[in-house]
């Protein structure tokens, strides 16, 4: 399956997300690895099993071994994460903000990829995951970096784009149920 096959699936009351999925990922100026990496990440986070089903061959075709298992890595640790700080930052006891965390996250030091593409990964994922913390935390990251705001604005744009298109067609599949 490909990312034509996911664009044909998408419905005529959608036609926006098909045609910005095509935009997204057809026409991003992001290297190879970060495009297919953020995809990858993303489509993972959307827990939408047509988008995965549909995006990862082509995803895993596009990215080395190390970055097909560092996307996966980023889409893991940051559900984690994302849950904990999203969490610690919504409640009104800021003490929580003082505890250790106590929570294994290794592979951030260690992504075995370019330590820039892992955090555009995570970036990406928190972004779906809605966690501020998170999103605050790895733009500032990739910023100090030397990434352009249009660069890390590319990876939201693919996030919001796969997360509706895994939303609009796992109601679909309901619905026809």
């Amino acid at each position: 399956m490909s990312l034509d096959s996911l664009k044909s699936a998408v419905p005529d009351f959608a036609k926006d997300l098909k045609l910005n999925l095509g935009s997204v990922i057809g026409n991003s100026d992001l290297p190879a690895q970060q495009l297919w990496g953020t995809v990858l990440a993303t489509a993972i986070a959307s827990r939408s099993p047509i988008v995965l089903r549909e995006l990862e061959p082509e995803a895993k075709a596009n990215l080395s071994p190390e970055a097909y298992s560092a996307a996966k890595s980023a889409a893991a640790i940051m559900a984690m994460n994302n849950v904990f700080y999203r969490t610690r930052h919504l409640l009104s006891d800021h003490e929580y903000g003082t505890l250790r965390a106590g929570l294994r996250m290794n592979v951030i030091g260690n992504p075995g990829v370019d330590k820039v593409d892992f955090e555009l990964w995570s970036f990406a994922v928190s972004a779906i995951n809605g966690c501020g913390m998170c999103l605050d935390s790895h733009e500032q990251i990739l910023r100090k970096a030397g990434m352009p705001r249009e660069t890390i604005q590319e990876a939201f744009k693919i996030a919001a784009v796969i997360q509706a298109v895994g939303v609009t067609l796992d109601t679909e599949a309901v619905l026809a149920e």
